[in-house]
């Protein structure tokens, strides 16, 4: 990650309020969720307000072509939106990192765009950070107090269980596909390192940083309401590929 550098101010809508620094970058990748960018940019102003927190909203779009780098813009007109449209580059992990990469904050948050994780959940996330208490929050479906949607399927519930077992020797966070994090800037691996393939890059960043103190907090992991799911067979191939990658990471050739 390029750290130490010059942080460009941020224009936080009509109001012309200059940031000369941001406390909070909330990255999300895209591909097709122009219809859930007013819902999420608006539930994560809810989230923060009343709070004396400098914050912007990235959304970094693999070039969805569905309006949604207009809605964007016009997002930005009151909100500290930016969109970053990404050409001939696809992938929700290489995504993350592009922002990551892109974002002027301290502190990162990551979360998805179709509104499975609650953004409610940030400021304690990010009081986990500020407090030193922890140095990786992870947002798990998997720890006392979490939960999912009432109608998941059996199927649906195995296609979350079973890679968050296979991932275990890897790391002992009980819910590392849950995608939903917030770190300090100062803790990431430098990007040179990180070769995510799919859509994992939580599991990614985890595995190949210095995490000493990390934590669950609970969620409640809904289903969309508007869109469709990017989860096809492909990604839980890519899935799989990437564990190979990450156990040969972490333990070398007997992997």
């Amino acid at each position: 990650m390029h750290r130490g550098r010059h942080r460009p101010p941020l224009r936080r809508g009509i109001s012309n309020l200059c940031y000369t620094e941001a406390v909070i970058s909330i990255v999300l990748p895209t591909y097709k969720e122009a219809e859930n960018l007013p819902h999420v940019t608006r539930a994560i102003a809810d989230a923060l307000a009343g709070r004396d927190w400098r914050y912007e909203i990235l959304f970094v779009d693999d070039d969805s072509q569905d309006g949604s780098e207009e809605i964007g813009a016009k997002l930005a007109e009151t909100n500290p939106v930016r969109v970053i449209v990404r050409r001939g580059e696809r992938g929700l992990a290489t995504a993350v990192i592009h922002g990551i990469e892109a974002s002027v904050g301290d502190v990162i948050v990551v979360m998805d765009a179709d509104l499975s994780h609650p953004a409610s959940v940030i400021p304690e996330m990010v009081e986990r950070l500020q407090t030193g208490e922890s140095d990786f929050v992870l947002g798990s479906r998997y720890v006392e107090g979490g939960t999912v949607h009432d109608d998941w399927s059996l199927f649906r519930k195995l296609n979350s269980v079973i890679p968050s077992l296979l991932a275990r020797p890897l790391c002992h966070l009980k819910d590392p596909m849950s995608g939903f994090f917030a770190v300090r800037r100062s803790e990431i691996p430098d990007s040179s390192v990180l070769s995510p393939i799919g859509y994992k890059v939580a599991l990614e960043i985890f595995v190949k940083g210095n995490f000493q103190r990390a934590i669950e907090v609970p969620i409640h992991f809904a289903d969309r309401q508007y869109g469709e799911s990017k989860l096809t067979l492909k990604e839980q191939l890519n899935f799989l590929r990437h564990l190979v990658r990450l156990y040969r990471h972490k333990l070398g050739a007997p992997s």
